[in-house]
């Protein structure tokens, strides 16, 4: 099915020139630099901001996707743990899950894999900054297997990237090891 029959997609909040941050105003705002595939949303870096205008914007809730349409790769990413007002900048297209059989981690996951990455990276346009466009996005196949096949791939999912985070911590422990042996040895301590 299309992405368009299975999600409304609205695109992230049109602010005028610079972001700007506004300490207390209750008001965060996700740009680029607050997300990324590996980590999700990283709360810690989004900022609080304040809207102008009159338009009310529309609330980011838990279980939206934002979609990454600019920029050298145009990834997915649950919107998780969203507490007070949420908007995203515009270079996010934002995909709320209309169709009740699909989970909308699937739907993330899909959305990152070799295939469609692929089929992004061809459909972007742009000569400096490529950029996926809405239609592109919308007419975009995907597929819903039955809920516990949906569970299933996520599941596993989630037990590898937990391998990888491990095996790359145990990675970063051997260099510090190896960086303080050598420390020490270049120094003329004895181990």
């Amino acid at each position: 099915m299309r992405l368009a029959e299975l999600t409304t997609i609205t695109s992230g909040h049109p602010f005028r020139g610079k972001l700007l941050e506004k300490s207390g105003s209750g008001i965060s705002a996700v740009q680029m630099k607050d997300v990324s595939v590996e980590r999700g949303v990283c709360w810690g870096t989004v900022i609080e901001t304040e809207l102008l205008g009159k338009k009310q914007p529309d609330w980011l809730i838990e279980g939206d996707i934002l979609f990454a349409a600019r920029g050298a790769r145009n990834y997915a990413v649950l919107m998780d743990q969203v507490t007070g007002k949420v908007v995203s900048s515009p270079h996010f297209y934002i995909l709320r899950v209309t169709e009740e059989s699909l989970l909308p981690e699937f739907l993330v996951w899909q959305l990152n894999q070799k295939h469609l990455q692929n089929y992004f990276e061809r459909s972007a346009e742009g000569s400096v900054t490529k950029s996926v466009r809405r239609s592109i996005l919308e007419n975009t196949e995907i597929s819903i297997p039955p809920l516990q096949t949906q569970k299933q791939v996520l599941g596993l999912y989630k037990t590898l990237k937990a391998e990888k985070n491990i095996c790359a911590e145990l990675s970063r422990n051997a260099d510090k090891l190896m960086n303080s042996i050598a420390s020490s040895v270049l120094s003329g301590k004895t181990l």
